[in-house]
């Protein structure tokens, strides 16, 4: 009989959340399901008993699997089974990595697999808020090291409300939506998007989300108590020399600290003459010392130069290319800087670079999204791509990687509000980072709002970001928040914030915390010199294009939409397509049409502006009521000796009778030089109210011949020939 240990947290609305133990996957190190409704998360970790040769960091891998039949559902494509991960999928990977990373213990390198499974899904609750309590309740029953345990919740504003968990339904009339991971004490993560609030109300919201947090936590904690797992599993993944260390410390510190203060501004040049200094001290080695030790001297080095970067901001106010802690780094940018996309922007900020291009398309164009609980159709994109020759490694480029996909989503949620909702372009941005060295995702928000100035687009407003960084002594409260932080800033520091927004406020946020938690205190004061940051980037932005252009560039395909009642959808279409297709091939414009609501949406592109005109015409006159007395350009469809049939309207036939040709009697419709294609003018004169046929008129638009006169002279005549 199986008895699994349950937790249950309630959310204070009726809802709760379940945690449970015992039953599923027992012979991983750890693993729970966590229920919300008909939601069912399974979470397995596993952790190698030993770490491998040469590993000093930690070696944690999340997986996150939406599984099909979890909604019911068939998978896509040929094989009708799930294939490589979702771009949701490895985004929700990646929410769970960045809040649990930071908590194992430093000197722990065994491999660690954190498996999350979405086993059951109504579409009602949004399961990536339940993906992090799910890994770390998994941790907390295990016996691997975890300085734990943390949650994650989502809250969202809806009518200036907060709401933690929200449903699917109501985060989409939400104006923010973020996502926090934190412990019991200490926030560890911040990720999401909103509709340019300011930074106190998103410090509002981060608050209220640890609230929530807090109470799963505690719930994991007595979790632990009740399976006996408080005590983790002992280890040994590093082997210390002391004397080796402090002799380091002793004959590279104060070089290391030299080149810290120094000042210099080029990030290769910085990197030989910090590497200069270790290779020094490994050139004193033997062979056989070198061989024996040459790993522990690379790791006590790096804790070296780690500590020199650090002591010269928190002691001096000085950071590696000499900047003070609010500077910004030189900024120079430029638009229309390729001949033929439709926008392109060079976008440059000290050693960061984004080469950034738009293409604006048709509703052919769209993606389409088929994940488990999401479909649909996307109309915004944004790819990010990050080549090795930006940071200048020389290595192979192999496809896209999950830290592209994060950094992608972020820009794309930061300038996606500031598109018009009724925009009738899809829009697709491509920032190919040219050069890097320190946050080249808020590179690719700027240079992306520089590109869509630049075609053209109508954008609200323009959208700029920033990263901040942090450097903090532990237990105490010496810190130095960062400004447009380095490359090494961000590696070596506590802390990677981004912030982007407009003028008016944030849009959307991104924040890693490496230590153990964050105050608020340090967290206001990050927002306040991020937003003073992100607007002298914007000033900057707005000297080399300060509104979007007033037209498009001449090769941009022009587009023309027309809203249609439903019930002309299928006449548009025609009979098998029949009647789309016709126009398409005789106009050359492409068209598509869409049912939205209770209306059709037709949308007509072409490369000039007399095919669309053409395609407009005859959709407007398939979906024009013909009314008795209008006249029209008809175009004859077939002669018949009683008559002429004519398309008076697109799909509307019409019979232009014998009698109704001319004044003048015809005896037949043959030899009056008509032909099938030519072009005449007639008038609808009636409608049969039975049948719905059309009776059309050309004589009734022609003069009326006058009536012939009486011969009054040969009547008076024959008259006196009576009399007489």
């Amino acid at each position: 009989m199986i008895n699994p240990i349950t937790k249950s947290i309630d959310l204070g609305d009726g809802r709760s959340i379940t945690i449970e133990t015992g039953k599923l996957a027992k012979q991983a190190d750890g693993a729970v399901t966590v229920t919300m409704g008909n939601t069912v998360i399974l979470a397995a970790v596993t952790a190698a008993k030993n770490a491998n040769p040469g590993v000093d960091f930690m070696p944690l891998q999340v997986e996150y699997k939406e599984k099909f039949s979890a909604f019911g559902r068939f998978p896509g494509g040929f094989t009708r089974r799930e294939g490589r991960p979702s771009d949701y999928e490895i985004l929700t990977c990646r929410l769970v990595d960045r809040a649990l990373r930071p908590l194992f213990p430093d000197d722990y390198h065994a491999e660690v697999f954190v498996t999350l499974t979405l086993f059951s899904a109504d579409g009602v609750d949004i399961p990536d808020a339940l993906a992090g309590l799910a890994a770390s309740a998994a941790l907390a029953v295990s016996d691997i090291p975890f300085n734990g345990p943390i949650s994650e919740a989502r809250v969202a504003r809806i009518n200036g409300e907060f709401i933690i968990n929200p449903t699917f339904a109501q985060l989409e009339q939400a104006d923010m939506d973020i996502m926090v991971g934190a412990t019991l004490d200490n926030i560890m993560m911040v990720e999401g998007e909103m509709k340019e609030v300011s930074e106190a109300e998103m410090l509002e919201a981060i608050k209220i989300a640890h609230e929530a947090i807090k109470a799963q936590c505690q719930a994991q904690i007595e979790l632990m108590e009740l399976c006996g797992t408080t005590v983790k599993r002992e280890y040994c993944h590093e082997e210390n020399d002391e004397e080796l260390r402090k002799d380091i410390w002793e004959k590279c510190y104060d070089k290391a600290y030299a080149v810290a203060t120094s000042g210099n501004t080029n990030k290769h040049e910085r990197s030989d003459n910090f590497a200069a200094i270790v290779d020094e001290y490994k050139a004193n080695l033997t062979e056989e010392e070198l061989a024996e030790k040459g790993a522990l001297v690379s790791r006590y080095y790096h804790d070296v130069e780690k500590e020199a970067m650090r002591r010269s901001i928190l002691d001096e106010g000085k950071r590696l290319d000499g900047r003070k802690t609010t500077d910004i780094r030189p900024i120079w940018s430029e638009v229309d800087c390729l001949p033929m996309p439709h926008g392109s922007a060079i976008f440059t900020r000290g050693e960061t670079q984004s080469l950034t291009t738009v293409t604006l398309g048709t509703k052919l164009d769209e993606k389409i999204i088929d994940d488990v609980l999401n479909n649909g159709r996307e109309r915004f994109l944004l790819h990010y791509n990050f080549p090795p020759f930006s940071t200048g490694d020389a290595r192979p480029q192999r496809g896209v990687g999950r830290r592209e996909i994060g950094h992608g989503n972020l820009a794309h949620r930061a300038i996606k509000p500031m598109i018009p909702a009724d925009y009738p372009y899809v829009i697709r941005i491509v920032s190919d980072i040219l050069e890097s060295n320190g946050s080249s995702s808020m590179a690719t928000v700027c240079a992306g709002t520089l590109a869509l100035m630049d075609a053209g687009v109508k954008i609200k407003k323009p959208v700029t970001g920033i990263a901040m960084g942090l450097i903090s002594e532990k237990k105490g409260t010496n810190y130095a928040v960062l400004s447009d932080i380095l490359g090494d800033e961000d590696h070596l520091g506590d802390m990677d914030f981004k912030v982007c927004g407009t003028k008016d406020g944030i849009t959307a946020t991104q924040m890693d915390i490496k230590v153990d938690g964050l105050s608020y205190e340090i967290l206001e004061r990050a927002l306040n010199q991020a937003r003073e940051g992100r607007l002298h980037i914007m000033n900057k932005v707005l000297e080399t294009i300060s509104e979007p252009r007033e037209d498009f560039k001449p090769h941009v395909p022009r587009i023309e939409v027309i809203i249609i009642p439903k019930d002309f959808i299928g006449a548009v279409i025609g009979p098998g397509g029949k009647i789309i297709q016709g126009i398409q091939e005789e106009t050359g414009a492409v068209i598509t049409i869409e049912e939205v609501d209770n209306y059709g949406r037709v949308e007509v592109s072409a490369n000039n502006k007399a095919a669309i005109d053409a395609a407009m015409a005859k959709v407007k006159g398939i979906v024009t009521v013909p009314e008795v007395g209008e006249v029209y350009e008809a175009k004859v469809r077939s002669i018949m000796p009683y008559g002429v049939f004519c398309e008076f309207l697109p799909g509307k036939d019409g019979l232009l009778h014998i009698s109704e040709y001319s004044w003048e009697r015809v005896e037949s419709m043959e030899g009056l030089g008509l032909k099938e294609g030519d072009i005449i003018e007639v008038k609808l004169i009636d409608i049969d109210q039975k049948t719905g046929k059309f009776k059309l008129s050309r004589k009734v638009l022609l003069p009326r011949p006058p009536r012939p006169e009486k011969n009054l002279t040969k009547k008076g005549d024959d008259e006196n020939k009576e009399e007489n």
